[in-house]
Parts: structure tokens; sequence; C-alpha cells
């Protein structure tokens, strides 16, 4: 018995190593393998069914691609201008992350550590600390609420006190604004004229032909949308009348609101940069696929920016409490920090398109202003939006 199970067992070996050693054949259309893809019809070997720690393996490698090649790009990126967009053109691109992918990967940690470090700044005492104020009925009133703020500004301490001198002076002018309302106010009463409008910036009233807003009696009409889109945005303006309110008593939530949604901004904003590029450069004869290269890398790199100088932050308010001595060798490292973001841009827009100085000064300059108002409306969109959906 032990002689014949002695006999099976070679056999049954050498059948594993045939079928081991045999061609393996696509399932799709028959053709031999050679690699994970068939060179007939492209179907990868692998499939669906697998286990799910090889799927989530390779949607991390697909989406992210954490590789050494991240260590390899992530230094030159930052301290070399124009370095790897030079060596992509150059066709030494597989060392290196892709430039989609590291704009991706870098801008999701950007955003996810300045929202992380914004949830921490306390600006309910600092922004919006004088609602009473606007909301006083009386001389008296205003100048009560107005003591108490400004000396409550005056109390703050650690960061939350960095913005409490223009708070104070916020106060303070809105304290004038309401006693020359209240003065306007019993002016008219004292004539038997009707009280005048109040036009001050605690107003919550939102304007449309000089007329207060009003979903029913007022609504903002555009003769070129659909019934249903009018309804749809009349909603929208009704939130945001409804959230006004709510952002002079806690501004936080609407501001990291409108943060979130920068990074959806600076994605379709991107192949507009890349179209600015692409116009003033246009005797350079570039693809406009180089210059969405250029585009990546460019904003790759204010991510990895933005990271450090959040890191950076965080450490500096870390060093204020517990290393004093730290806090201004780490001021120097942010200043720097801020420094190298327009002279990396600069020298990047000169190595990558190869011209003098001046055109190169001349033509960052213009680029800059046009770039500078286009993030300016989007920030602006996204603070609506914010007002709108929160």
């Amino acid at each position: 018995m032990n002689t014949a199970t002695e006999s099976i067992a070679p056999a049954g070996a050498a059948v594993d190593a045939q079928l081991a050693s045999a061609p393996r054949i696509c399932q799709n259309c028959g053709a031999a393998l050679h690699g994970e893809y068939c060179s007939a019809c492209g179907q990868p070997v692998k499939g669906m069914i697998r286990p799910l720690s090889s799927m989530l393996h390779d949607v991390a490698d697909t989406v992210l691609n954490i590789d050494s090649r991240i260590f390899r790009t992530l230094a030159p990126l930052y301290f070399r201008p124009g370095f790897l967009t030079n060596e992509y053109f150059a066709g030494r691109r597989s060392r290196y992350v892709t430039p989609f992918r590291l704009y991706f990967f870098l801008s999701v940690l950007a955003f996810f550590a300045v929202q992380f470090a914004l949830s921490d700044v306390a600006m309910n005492n600092v922004v919006i600390s004088d609602n009473e104020i606007g909301a006083a009925q009386t001389p008296e009133a205003v100048e009560k609420a107005r003591d108490e703020a400004v000396a409550r500004l005056s109390s703050l301490t650690g960061p939350a006190a960095g913005g409490a001198e223009q708070a104070i002076k916020n106060a303070n002018r809105k304290a004038e604004q309401r006693l020359a309302y209240l003065k306007r106010v019993a002016d008219a009463k004292a004539q038997g004229a009707p009280p005048p409008i109040d036009k001050s910036e605690d107003s919550n009233d939102l304007d449309f032909n000089d007329v207060p807003w009003d979903a029913q009696k007022n609504p903002l009409k555009i003769s070129w949308l659909p019934a249903f889109a009018n309804d749809r945005l009349n909603g929208a303006v009704g939130r945001i009348k409804d959230n006004l309110p709510r952002i002079r008593k806690d501004p936080k939530p609407f501001l990291l609101g409108a943060f979130g949604m920068l990074a959806q901004v600076l994605f379709v904003l991107m192949p507009l940069f890349a179209l600015l590029l692409k116009v003033f450069y246009v005797f350079k004869r570039r693809l406009y696929m180089e210059h969405l290269i250029v585009a990546l890398h460019s904003h790759a790199f204010v991510f990895v920016s933005m990271l450090l100088l959040t890191l950076t932050g965080l450490a500096r308010g870390w060093a204020l409490e517990t290393a004093p001595a730290l806090a201004p060798m780490l001021r120097l490292l942010m200043i720097g920090m801020f420094s190298w973001l327009p002279i990396y841009l600069f020298l990047m827009q000169k190595k990558v398109y190869r011209q003098g100085w001046f055109f190169t000064t001349l033509k960052f300059g213009a680029i800059g202003i046009c770039y500078t108002v286009m993030i300016s409306l989007g920030i602006a969109a996204a603070f609506i939006l914010s007002l709108a959906t929160t």
C-alpha cells in the first residue's frame, strides 16, 4: 500500500509540473499569454475574482502610485525648478511619478493638512465678536456692546490673538455706524417721518433691483433660465440669506466649506492656466499638452509648499507653548518658504521655455496677474457655494 502511494505521488508532482510549465491561454480569445496582458486582444490576466487585499493594492497603485518613485520625485519637484518637466519632455518618465498622479496625491495631502490646521483655529472670538453692536437699539446699548467686545478681544491670547487688533477696529467702526443710524432714526421720529432703512453691513437683506429679495414677492429671475432653474437659484439665495446671521456668529464652517471647494476650483482652473501658457508662448510652437504638464508640475509644487508651510506653522504653534527658543527659527523658515514660491515658479518658467530674463519677467508678471484674477473669482465662487450649500 505504501509502495503504491509512493508511486502515485511522483506522478502527481509530474502532472503539476507539466501544468505549471504549460503555456497560459487567454480566456477571452485563446491566444498564448506572454505577460499580464493578452497581446492579441489586450485583456488583462487579473480579473475581479480575486482577494480583496489584491484589489485594494491595485486601486492604491492606480490612483496614487505610491512606490519608490515618490521619493525620487519630491526632492527635485521642490528644490529644482523645471527639472521634472524637462525630464518628462526628454522622455525620461518611468523613474518619476506621472504629473497627474503627483498633482492628485499632493493636492489630497495638502488640503487635508490645511483643513486639519484650520479646524483648530478659534475664529468666532476674533472674526465676529461684535454682533451685539449691530442689534443694539439705543446709543447706550451700542456703547456697552462695543466696550464689552473690545474688552473680550483685548483679553485673547495665543493664536486667537492674531486678528484681535483688526477686530477691535471693526468693532469701533461698527459702533460708529450704528450710532449714526440711531441718530437718523431719532431725527426722523422727531420730524414725524418714517424711519430710514438700515443699510449697514449687519443687515441680512439681499436686494435685487433696489428691492429686498423675497421668494414670493421679489424673487431673482434670469430670463433665459427655465422655471425650475430659477426655482433652484432662489432656493440657494434663501439659504444664503439664512446663513448670513450664522456666518457672523461662527464663520468657521463656511470658511472650511469654501476651502474644501477650493481644491475643485483649482482643478477646473488648471487647464485654463495651461491655456494662458499656450497664449503667452504661442511662438514656441509647443502642444497644449506640454503646457498642461507645466501646469500640473507648477500646481504640484504649490501643494508641496502648502503642506510644508502648514506643518511648519503647526510646529511653530507647538513651539510657542513648549519650546519658545525654536519659534523664531521656524518663523524664519516659513518666511523662506513663502519667498521660495514666486522664485521657484519664475525660474521654472524660464528653464522650461528658455527665454531671456526680460521676456520671462514680463510674461511671468502678466500670467501671474491673469491667474490671480481667476483664482480670486474662483475663491469668491467657492465661498458663495459654501453659503448656498452649508
